[in-house]
């Protein structure tokens, strides 16, 4: 099973843990990074997550992003037919970046695409390629 984490996903664990979503989604996330590490589920890259990653102004949390990419088994380029897909899904109304991640994740052949970004998630049912969960919802698949 490969899955795809947006920036949103990969920084749940660094935003404030008052709220007890965001406390579950970011267990939920760690969760999912300790099955990476044992390879029962595999990560993909993109250059998006690169991109977004990049220009995070907290180095602490860049650096922790940023070393999980040595764990992912694909590493996503840009290319036309991702840039085609992205401008699909700008039309069903994704944002440009959104819709390139989700467009890395579907042209990597990803099963999952995992996101705490409510507007993606509200979209995702408009996404046959892919299927568009919450961290949490994952877990729930992953432990039946």
């Amino acid at each position: 099973m490969r899955v795809y984490l947006d920036n949103c996903c990969f920084n749940r664990p660094f935003d404030d843990q008052a709220q007890a979503r965001i406390r579950i989604e970011a267990e939920a996330k760690l969760d999912i990074q300790s099955r990476i590490l044992t390879k029962e589920v595999d990560l993909v890259w993109s250059y998006m997550v690169e991109f977004e990653n990049g220009v995070n102004p907290f180095e602490e949390r860049k650096d922790a992003i940023q070393n999980w990419r040595m764990h992912s088994v694909a590493m996503i380029e840009e290319t036309p037919v991702i840039l085609s897909k992205a401008t699909q899904l700008t039309r069903l109304g994704f944002k440009s970046k959104d819709a390139l991640h989700v467009s890395c994740a579907i042209a990597a052949g990803s099963t999952y695409f995992l996101t705490t970004d409510d507007e993606i998630l509200r979209r995702a049912t408009a996404v046959t390629d892919i299927t568009i969960l919450n961290p949490t919802e994952l877990l729930r698949i992953l432990d039946v």
